[in-house]
């Protein structure tokens, strides 16, 4: 047995209870060394950070009461330059009696649409004239889709105080009488045409095929006058326009007609529920008590400047009797005193004025706090849909008796009844074998050439009997976009139409609103299909250009000056709706500005207002653009991007300063828009201020608020309405 192994290392020394208690009591002062290190640390830090609030609050308190100073100062100026708004109102209303009295002068044969007693004599003559051809009808249906423009247009660019109640329902009526006497005479003229259906009948076919195209109607028309089994399938020469009936139909004497109109003169005798008169007057009314207010003042001074004057013609009189050498002198007081009175006048309508363009303006962005009516599943909710392209009146009918020659003379007979529909399928079907023999009819169709469709389009049919577009009894839709086709089934005939989603181009991804030349900018809408660009001038609007996935899309709007209403109406017909109307918020995921619950809303409305109608107080200047941060800041306040634009300046790497605006308070943000996160903190050497102008005032030079003082007051209105139409703040 070998020798024990050494242990290895020393043995551990045993650690005394007198050396552990130093050792506690060693780390037990470390402990109480670091916590009154930290706690000093904590009350520097935290005193630092209290005497920072304290100056910035100080700072803060200052900025406040500086603003506070100034306030009644910077609201003045800006209502002096916001006087542009009632300067353009006035001048529209001189335009609409500069065109009755042109009207008035001319003496075309054409009716005043705004005088009942000549709209009236105008439909009543039209009515007693008989057998007019097609071409006829076409031509004058020219005067009355002019006719039925210019009442819409009043009835849209009039302001609501400047209407009376029944001026309104005589417009409403005089436009729903002309509709259904033209598509009336319409179909007068059809009967007239058909009934020589065998004197146009074709030499191949034998049966009758005719085409008339206008700029506001083509008709396609086919006369079954054979009743060939095996000729079912009618295709208009030229096109590719046409149908694929069924036996029942090719063996019978019929003709199919579409009559394209488009126009939609249909989707108007849907009902609407109109919002309460509570909640669309809520404005107006609050306005109209003011302008009474201001009236009965305005006639108080008159009558109190007529009191005086009266007061002071008597003491002329006396005054002439004891000393006539001090006539001139009164007479000189007289003048100022009448020319005070008219000046008082004046600055009073011009206030009464300003009120109404203000009400005006905040009805164009207030929503509604209630959803339209419920719709079925196979209704259309015309507030979601809108019709494009016109309206595709498509008719089965009877053909009614042919023209015959006898002795030199053309009889024919005219059936007392007129053109009659042939019913397709029939109410009764005991006598047929098969439940096919009615099968639905294939329908091709050409999609008019100046509509956009960013999707496949929607077909839908009109319920005559409930007054709605609809989407059932339609099947097998195809559409070929590169010819323009769509082809789909039908189980009975009547009027068809396409559809596509009002808001698809919303919300819009970005926004830039850019000045190109005096008075005149450039409005840019980006969205996830298209880019649209606007240019505005004076009263004046104008397509400049529109893309389509980075290629250019040629529109026959563009270049094309029009003032904003019915620049807006043609954009919507186009199929370029950047427009929102006071429903849109239930439809588009947007903004949490335009989807509040009215009843805290109240502000809100004003608050976009007020930053449109500056904006396009500085837009002759500077430009305005999209920020991200509008999504995330107050409900009650907005942000955009702002800066100087000149000519000469190099644009591609532009300086852009963002402001936030509450209605009462614009100021410089410290952030910007690559920042990582939301502040509302002001920019350092910055101040705040009533208003957008005084507030880019501060950073801009003397030529750009020259300009913006000279701007145009037309072009102002313009750009504002612009602004107010597509709210831009709102839905991007």
């Amino acid at each position: 047995m070998g020798p024990k192994a050494k242990k290895s290392g020393s043995k551990k020394k045993k650690v005394t209870k007198a050396e552990r208690l130093k050792l506690l009591q060693e780390e037990e002062e470390r402990r109480l060394k670091e916590e009154e290190e930290a706690r000093l640390k904590y009350e520097k830090e935290e005193m630092e950070r209290l005497e920072i609030q304290r100056i910035e609050k100080e700072k803060w308190n200052r900025l406040e009461a500086k603003d506070l100073e100034r306030r009644n100062e910077e609201l003045e100026e800006l209502y002096l330059l916001e006087r542009c708004f009632p300067e353009a109102e006035k001048l529209k209303q001189e335009t609409r009696m500069l065109s009755q009295w042109k009207h008035y002068i001319q003496c075309d044969g054409s009716p005043d649409p705004s005088i009942a007693q000549e709209m009236n004599t105008f439909i009543s003559l039209w009515k007693e004239k008989t057998n007019e051809t097609f071409e006829e009808v076409i031509e004058k249906s020219k005067v009355v889709l002019n006719l039925i423009e210019k009442l819409k247009f009043i009835l849209l660019e009039t302001p609501p105080c400047d209407l009376q109640d029944k001026n309104i329902i005589q417009y409403q009526e005089s436009i729903l009488q002309l509709q259904e006497l033209l598509h009336l005479k319409f179909n007068v003229a059809t009967e007239i045409l058909l009934r020589q259906a065998s004197t146009l009948a074709d030499l191949d076919s034998g049966n009758m095929e005719k085409v008339i195209k206008d700029e506001n109607v083509t008709l396609y028309v086919w006369a079954n006058l054979k009743k060939n089994p095996r000729h079912r399938s009618v295709r208009f020469s030229e096109t590719q326009i046409g149908f694929e009936i069924p036996r029942i139909l090719a063996t019978s004497d019929i003709a199919v007609r579409l009559l394209h109109t488009h126009y939609d003169h249909v989707s108007a005798l849907h009902p609407v529920s109109t919002p309460s008169k509570e909640h669309t007057s809520s404005v107006t009314e609050l306005v109209k008590d003011d302008v009474e207010n201001v009236e009965k003042a305005i006639s108080k001074e008159v009558e109190e400047e007529s009191k005086q004057q009266e007061k002071q013609s008597h003491l002329i009189q006396e005054e002439k009797l004891k000393v006539e050498e001090e006539q001139d002198d009164i007479e000189v007081k007289m003048s100022s005193a009448e020319e005070e009175s008219e000046a008082i006048k004046c600055e009073l309508e011009m206030k009464v004025l300003s009120e109404t363009v203000s009400a005006a303006q905040l009805l164009l962005v207030e929503n509604s706090s209630e959803k339209p009516d419920f719709f079925e599943n196979d209704m259309v909710d015309l507030f979601q849909f809108t019709t494009l392209g016109g309206v595709y009146h498509l008719d089965i009918l009877e053909l009614p008796p042919q023209c015959k020659p006898v002795k030199g003379w053309m009889i024919v007979e005219i059936l007392k009844e007129g053109l009659q529909k042939y019913t397709y399928p029939p109410e009764t079907t005991e006598d047929f074998e098969t439940e096919n023999a009615f099968p639905p009819i294939e329908v091709t169709l050409e999609v008019h050439e100046n509509v956009i469709f960013f999707e496949n389009p929607m077909v839908v049919r009109w319920d005559a009997e409930g007054k709605h577009w609809r989407t059932d009894g339609i099947s097998n839709v195809s559409y070929k976009p590169k010819e323009r086709l769509v082809t789909f089934s039908l189980d009975t005939f009547g009027p068809v139409t396409l559809i596509q989603d009002a808001h698809i181009n919303m919300p819009y991804q970005s926004w830039e609103l850019r000045p190109l030349d005096v008075n005149k900018v450039l409005l840019t809408v980006t969205t996830v299909f298209t880019e649209i660009q606007i240019q505005i001038k004076e009263n004046l609007c104008m397509l400049s250009s529109v893309k389509l996935k980075d290629k250019k899309h040629i529109s026959i709007l563009e270049g094309t000056w029009m003032t904003p209403i019915p620049f807006i109406i043609a954009l919507k017909e186009a199929g370029l709706n950047i427009f929102p109307t006071r429903y849109s918020h239930f439809y588009v995921v947007i903004n949490n500005k335009a989807r509040m619950n009215l009843s805290k809303f109240n502000v809100v409305p004003l608050v976009e207002v007020k930053a449109y109608r500056q904006m396009a107080l500085l837009s002759s200047t500077f430009a305005f653009g999209w920020s991200k941060w509008n999504l995330l800041c107050n409900s009650t306040k907005v942000v955009f991007k702002v800066r100087e634009h000149l000519p000469e300046e190099c644009t591609e790497n532009p300086n852009w300063a963002l402001l936030m605006f509450s209605g009462d308070r614009a100021q410089r943000l410290k952030i910007k828009e690559e920042s990582e996160a939301f502040s509302e903190a002001l920019k350092e050497e910055t101040e705040f201020h009533s208003t957008l102008y005084h507030m880019v005032r501060d950073f801009a030079s003397k030529e750009a608020m020259e300009k913006v003082r000279s701007s145009n007051c037309q072009f102002v209105n313009s750009v504002c309405h612009m602004l107010l139409s597509t709210r831009l703040l709102s839905y991007s």
